[in-house]
């Protein structure tokens, strides 16, 4: 039998008019054999337990559809909350997007700050097409007055990183907990994916804050990635609705054997917490002597200036058995890369290469200095 493309045959069927324009995220995943110090994950692995657990997996548990709510009051009482305070999500990126899927109408308008994790525009423009994003200034810092300056009544949710990603930036709970009171009427979604390698929290402000979410993942202290595993902590009431729209079985079975394992090895996770710590204060000292210019982190990862040699230097560093990655279409980013950091070995190896990869393109930062300034403007954008 012929298979033909029926794609060619649909003839009047259409996506819906914010699928067409909502944007696409094409994460670089290919050939990713190298050092990944690309993507913010744990360059070392989960915790020990953790494969043991693993290796426990039956035939018959995985024939067997997964049940999310013993393990949901597993991590409820882990963290202080009640059970119904708590929802598991297919990572934070399945987190995004059921906020916005429960909170947003096609009229109301979502803020955030740029640059930041590109997921939010894809799951707010996929219901709203009122997304207004506060630049950063050259600073790459919180723009916290024009950001308070960008709400509306129109403002149904809003979306704050801290540490963020791709800045390390961090958010001051004072500034959090202005945000959250100066709308009401919207949804504050604070993301604490890398919480770990900063340790402030608005965790502890649930209780009094009612319009408050707080995201955690588990890809990245935990070392879970591939699993897919995060979690939304909030009020009851709000988390009513949007458990309301989540699929019930939405994480897989493996990742909920595996998640009570992973959260009770508080050891391993300091541990490793601690390793990122020394080795963000190894990178920045190594950048300062290198000259290259960088951001202040607090996340598992540095970004940096390189100027207009930025793919030369990604591609040099391929080639020397070390992944960047460059995020020079971040607003305001043009020509920085940002490097993980992880084990001390990886730290030693990543500024090993990065010694190699800059001498070999003829890297100098004189061209940094020269090149001309590619920040964007300081207002509020609206993309409609």
């Amino acid at each position: 039998m012929i298979v033909t493309d029926t794609a060619t045959h649909l003839g009047a069927v259409k996506p819906r008019k914010a699928v067409l324009a909502m944007p696409e995220y094409h994460p670089p995943l290919a050939g990713r054999t190298a050092l990944r110090l690309d993507f913010n994950e744990n360059t070392f692995g989960s915790s020990p337990r953790v494969m043991e657990r693993l290796r426990a997996v039956t035939a018959e548990g995985l024939s067997k559809y997964p049940e999310r709510e013993p393990v949901e009051r597993i991590v409820a009482k882990h963290f202080g909350l009640r059970a119904e305070q708590v929802l598991l999500t297919n990572g934070v990126d399945e987190a995004i997007h059921l906020i916005c899927c429960a909170f947003l109408e096609a009229e109301d308008e979502a803020l955030i700050a740029t640059p930041s994790f590109f997921m939010y525009d894809v799951s707010v423009q996929m219901m709203s097409p009122h997304l207004r994003k506060v630049q950063a200034d050259a600073t790459l810092e919180f723009p916290f007055e024009r950001f308070m300056a960008g709400i509306t009544e129109r403002t149904k949710l809003i979306i704050v990183a801290s540490p963020n990603n791709p800045t390390g930036a961090v958010v001051g709970r004072e500034h959090l907990l202005a945000i959250a009171a100066a709308a009401p009427q919207a949804v504050l979604m604070v993301d604490e994916a890398y919480y770990h390698f900063d340790g402030a929290s608005v965790m502890d402000d649930l209780a009094t804050v009612p319009n408050l979410i707080v995201a955690r993942t588990f890809s990245k202290a935990y070392g879970l990635a591939n699993l897919r595993i995060g979690m939304l902590a909030g009020n009851t009431e709000l988390l009513k609705y949007v458990r309301k729209v989540s699929s019930p079985y939405n994480v897989n079975g493996a990742a909920l054997d595996c998640l009570p394992v992973a959260l009770a090895d508080e050891e391993y996770v300091a541990w490793y917490s601690e390793q990122v710590r020394v080795g963000r204060e190894r990178m920045t000292d190594g950048l300062r002597e290198l000259e290259v210019p960088f951001f202040p982190s607090h996340a598992n990862f540095v970004l940096m200036n390189i100027g207009p040699k930025h793919k030369e230097l990604v591609q040099a560093m391929r080639a020397n058995g070390v992944l960047l990655r460059d995020r020079s279409t971040d607003p305001g980013c043009d020509g920085f890369v940002r490097i993980t950091i992880g084990v001390e070995e990886h730290v030693t190896r990543g500024l090993a290469a990065l010694r190699a990869c800059l001498d070999e393109i003829g890297w100098t930062k004189q061209e940094v200095d020269e090149s001309p300034n590619q920040q964007v403007g300081d207002g509020v954008r609206e993309f409609e």
